[in-house]
């Protein structure tokens, strides 16, 4: 087990109720998962299909399982039966494939439209004119909720480049106000997120330690 306790105390005292904590599960064992879930962690977040639902089946079902990965319409169908929130919705059709998927589950699934905030070319997401027409186009979709909006920020040392896009995202977020979620900042800039706003942090390495990825 390489969970760190005292991390993760440490994390719910900074964030005092200011913004959920969404831990970051991917890659990492069953046993850790139950472990933070033993200190009454709920909220976990996955990137991949398969090893989301393989977790799902493995683990106690008042989880809420986020999906935070960039998510295929192909691969919607196996996690419309019981995922709580899915992060990163970057296009009308995507949006379109969850509806479907969760009226086939009697669902209504909560979604939060990705935003494209920082300088680099290969993150997903809306820009602010595309966001505008999703809003518009997805009130005939009768079993998804957008309850929000999701981003990340450059991958950089630029504090200030960081902040400066994180209030991007929250001007935004300020023009819908039946907005409930913001999601920003991860491992290395959620202090700055929460301070500009965020309600929503996505922590993964800090709790559970770097991650092994598989040899491809």
């Amino acid at each position: 087990m390489s969970i760190n306790k005292e991390k993760y105390t440490q994390l719910l005292k900074e964030l005092n109720g200011k913004a959920t904590l969404v831990a970051v599960s991917k890659t990492k064992p069953a046993e850790d998962i139950q472990a933070l879930y033993d200190l009454g962690q709920r909220d976990f977040g996955e990137n991949y299909v398969q090893e989301l639902v393989d977790k799902e089946v493995a683990l106690p079902k008042d989880i809420r399982w986020h999906f935070i990965g960039h998510l295929q319409s192909n691969k919607v169908k196996y996690i419309a039966p019981f995922v709580y929130l899915i992060h990163g919705v970057d296009s009308f059709s995507l949006l379109k494939e969850i509806n479907k998927e969760a009226a086939k589950n009697n669902r209504v699934i909560d979604c939060l439209l990705q935003v494209h905030i920082a300088k680099e070319e290969t993150k997903f997401g809306l820009d602010s004119t595309e966001l505008s027409a999703v809003m518009k186009e997805k009130d005939g979709l009768k079993n998804i909720h957008v309850v929000g909006l999701m981003g990340m920020a450059s991958f950089s040392d630029d504090l200030s480049l960081v902040r400066e896009e994180f209030k991007t995202l929250k001007h935004l977020y300020d023009q819908y106000p039946d907005f409930s979620v913001l999601s920003m900042g991860m491992s290395g800039d959620y202090t700055i997120a929460v301070e500009e706003g965020s309600t929503m942090v996505r922590i993964g390495s800090l709790l559970f330690g770097e991650r092994n990825y598989p040899v491809k």
